[in-house]
């Protein structure tokens, strides 16, 4: 059996997280600089998942998605807040 994309990614970086088919409660889109910082929020999670991309997408708002991300942390007005660093996104 030929391992996927995934699977190589996940068995390389222990700290890689995948989900499946999770939906997407909300998504804004931001520049910052030359990118574009998508930043979207799941049902069931409060912590917000973000990735930059060159451009702006329609939006993923109501759509399931195929998420592989890891836990992060940055730091807004002087406090740590947990956010999950997407590595690949791809609707399901």
């Amino acid at each position: 059996m030929m391992k996927s994309d995934v699977d190589k990614m996940l068995n390389k970086h222990q700290q890689l997280t995948h989900s499946v088919d999770v939906k997407v409660t909300s998504h804004t889109q931001r520049d910052i600089g030359d990118w574009i910082q998508h930043t979207i929020m799941i049902e069931g999670c409060n912590v917000p998942f973000k990735f930059n991309r060159t451009k702006a997408y329609q939006s993923l708002k109501g759509a399931k998605v195929n998420l592989t991300y890891y836990p992060s942390n940055e730091k807004i007005a002087g406090f740590d807040i947990e956010v999950m660093k997407v590595v690949r996104i791809k609707r399901s």
